[in-house]
């Protein structure tokens, strides 16, 4: 079951930027409360992918970084915003392209194309930073496209090989089957290495 994001792409509008539709909207805020809750379908709670039953479903934020889709867990996305370029901090690690102002939060940014070396940054109209939690510090994701929210079933996930779109399993979870599809899913708290995730902290509070 996926949820298409064509209409609305489930952001959080910014100034001067309107929801396209409200009830939509809301839908998506409501599902995020819901699982923020950690009720999820057949399976126990969510704190990555892992989940005892077999049969059970979790419920994933699907974006684009070039041309490959990547999901994460529905229950470490705090919100979607559309892309402003942040605002560079000195000596910072080439992956973490600068902080952003969220709604009085300074908080670090990281461009995934530029962590992963998948290719050179381009941000389009479709651009969107994903505003998640990794091991408790709020940081933002740079992406492609958030193209929408998908229910995944468990047994539709595979370990991941030991390369997949030139990123090394260190950072996945497994691989997600869905038609025609293959989903990478990946391991927030593990894209970043002790020390890279203090520069990251000391980003925050360079402004």
């Amino acid at each position: 079951m996926r949820r298409s994001l064509a209409a609305f792409s489930f952001i959080r509008p910014e100034a001067g930027v309107e929801a396209r539709s409200k009830k939509e909207l809301a839908a998506f805020v409501r599902t995020i409360e819901i699982y923020k809750a950690n009720q999820i379908i057949g399976g126990e709670p969510l704190g990555g992918i892992q989940m005892a039953n077999e049969n059970a479903e979790i419920q994933l934020v699907v974006f684009r970084l070039g041309d490959e889709e990547y999901g994460v867990p529905i229950t470490q996305v705090q919100e979607i915003i559309h892309f402003s370029k942040p605002t560079r901090i000195p000596k910072s690690p080439p992956f973490i392209e600068g902080v952003i102002n969220l709604r009085g939060r300074v908080i670090p940014v990281i461009d995934l194309k530029k962590r992963f070396e998948v290719g050179a940054a381009q941000y389009t109209e479709e651009a969107r930073i994903v505003v998640v939690e990794i091991h408790g510090h709020t940081v933002g994701l740079i992406v492609s496209e958030v193209s929408e929210v998908l229910r995944l079933p468990q047994a539709c996930i595979e370990p991941p090989p030991a390369v997949i779109a030139g990123i090394t399993a260190n950072y996945l979870q497994g691989v997600g089957k869905l038609e025609d599809r293959l989903l990478i899913l990946l391991d927030l708290n593990k894209i970043l290495t002790a020390e890279e995730e203090n520069q990251l902290v000391q980003s925050g509070e360079a402004v």
